[in-house]
Parts: structure tokens; sequence; C-alpha cells
């Protein structure tokens, strides 16, 4: 981890505000995602964008939006939880929807099933009005470096 970026992350946490780390991102920035400490927890939120609808008729979200949301959201879940020393790679995602993504904001909170020195397991559940009525549930797999041994 660069002396650059564990700065950020201590500042991000320290403050609750998370913006400089999704800066890094492109993609976070394009599609509009927003991350809030709540407690012990990360709540990421996608505002309802027209940019991000896949279906006018209805209207409803691009399920790549969906995805591309919940994915990051779980990379960077990883990397404030786990100190993982650099950026997660991922290795896996598998996504189930469960309902359309209607036209309204989109929140997701993530939890890291398994981490492991080099590969870590995270559940990602996004929903809209209530988290008890999910639209979509992921698990994905990152490869992280390799953590030091204490």
């Amino acid at each position: 981890m660069t002396h650059r970026f564990k700065t950020r992350l201590e500042q991000a946490q320290a403050r609750g505000n998370y913006d400089a780390l999704l800066d890094r991102v492109p993609y976070a920035k394009l599609i509009g995602v927003e991350c809030t400490r709540l407690g012990d927890e990360l709540l990421f939120r996608l505002p309802a964008n027209k940019d991000n609808i896949g279906n006018p008729i209805l209207p409803a979200l691009h399920g790549g939006v969906i995805a591309g949301f919940m994915e990051l959201s779980a990379a960077l879940h990883l990397q404030v939880f786990t100190g993982a020393p650099g950026l997660p790679k991922i290795i896996d995602f598998s996504l189930d929807y469960l309902r359309a993504g209607q036209f309204r904001d989109t929140y997701a909170k993530c939890q890291v099933w398994r981490q492991g020195r080099r590969v870590a397991n995270v559940a990602i559940t996004a929903w809209q009005s209530t988290p008890a009525e999910p639209i979509a549930t992921a698990r994905a797999h990152f490869k992280i470096e390799a953590l030091s041994r204490p």
C-alpha cells in the first residue's frame, strides 16, 4: 500500500467521507456511486440518474449498471474493512437479479464472508425501497495482496 493511499484511506475513515477513494475509480464517478458510514457499516448509494436507465419503457436501471454498482461497493468495502495493502482485483462475480431496478435511488450493503491471505469473499445486497426486498444479490471473490503475518 502506498503511503499516499494509506493516508487517503485513514482520512476517509476518520471523516466518514469516502469521496476521495471513489474519485480514484472513473466508473464510480460516471454512474454516481456514493458511500456513507452508518455505525460499523458502509452504505452505498446509486442516485437515480437518467443516464443509468437501460429500459426507458419501464423505466428500469440497466443490469450492467446494477452489477457495476455492486462490484464497486464490494471492492471499496473490502479496502476499508480488511486493511488489504492494495486495490482488490476481481476474480469472480456472481449476480442474481431478483426484480427490476426502478428509476429511483438504489442502495447496497456488503459483508466479508471470508478473508484469507490472498483471497476474500464478499456478499452484496442491493435494494431500493427496503433491505427486506432486494433487487439483486451477489457474491464476489477478490484477489488481495498478501497480508503480512504479525
